[in-house]
């Protein structure tokens, strides 16, 4: 293979992983959207043109990720979408395995329950169950949130091993506005206390209470919440709150086991 042959594979090898970013970033626009987007919203969002967003849009309806309203050009996710989820399930049975623990606990506390694993730099929900109070957090499963904010983002950091930590902030993962030293002591307490708590530091009004879910080795694979209006977040309700959230955690934990 001569010098010319060999560049333009590895052109076309990063061509093609460019276009299955971007396909990729097309169907994320969906996890943080109406249900339908039209072909200019969805170029504009990942920043392509829309003839590009056109070209991938089509190739990826073919394949059922997408479905296309007739004669318009608003877009939605299609059925594949649906047989992967499926499959998400019958492949890590964590989410199932957790929900009647979650509604025990969502019974016992009438807070909304979550329960979220690490993707990367962020953190995915999983699992919810929403509370019984009248007034109580929206939970929908599948949203993503970044990990430097939040009881459960903290929780997922704080039992990584340093050099996954470091991986981490290589790939700038904390804003330059992350106060490093200050997230290192929070994740210290973290540690100590064995649960983690925020207070309006991803949504105003809002707090939660977080603890580490375990698998049979002890590493940390997800982070069981208690959620709720910050009101109703005193000292009391937070130690009440803390002790129920790690016992069912800890029960999850076995389960797995």
């Amino acid at each position: 293979m001569n010098d010319d042959t060999k560049s333009d594979d590895t052109k076309s090898q990063k061509n093609t992983v460019r276009a299955a970013g971007r396909a990729l970033d097309i169907l994320l626009c969906f996890a943080a959207a109406d249900s339908r987007l039209g072909l200019t919203e969805i170029a504009r969002r990942v920043g392509l043109h829309k003839s590009t967003a056109h070209r991938l849009l089509a190739t990826l309806e073919t394949k059922g990720f997408v479905r296309r309203e007739p004669d318009s050009d608003l877009y939605q996710l299609g059925w594949t979408i649906l047989q992967l989820a499926g499959r998400v399930h019958h492949s890590d049975d964590m989410a199932s395995v957790a929900l009647p623990f979650m509604t025990r606990l969502r019974d016992d506390l009438g807070e909304t329950i979550s329960l979220y694993v690490r993707s990367h730099a962020e953190r995915i929900r999983i699992q919810a169950i929403e509370g019984t109070q009248p007034v109580r957090r929206a939970a929908n499963v599948g949203e993503r949130f970044p990990l430097y904010i939040g009881a459960s983002g903290k929780v997922l950091l704080a039992y990584l091993s340093a050099g996954e930590f470091a991986t981490l902030e290589t790939a700038g993962a904390f804003p330059p506005d992350v106060a490093l030293a200050d997230l290192h002591r929070q994740l210290r307490s973290v540690r100590n206390r064995g649960y983690a708590v925020s207070k309006e530091e991803r949504e105003v009004g809002a707090a939660a209470v977080s603890a580490p879910v375990r698998d049979r080795l002890g590493n940390t694979v997800a982070a069981l919440s208690v959620s709720g209006p910050v009101n109703r977040y005193d000292v009391q309700a937070i130690a009440r709150f803390a002790t129920a959230c790690r016992e069912t955690a800890d029960a999850i934990s076995r389960a797995l086991a």
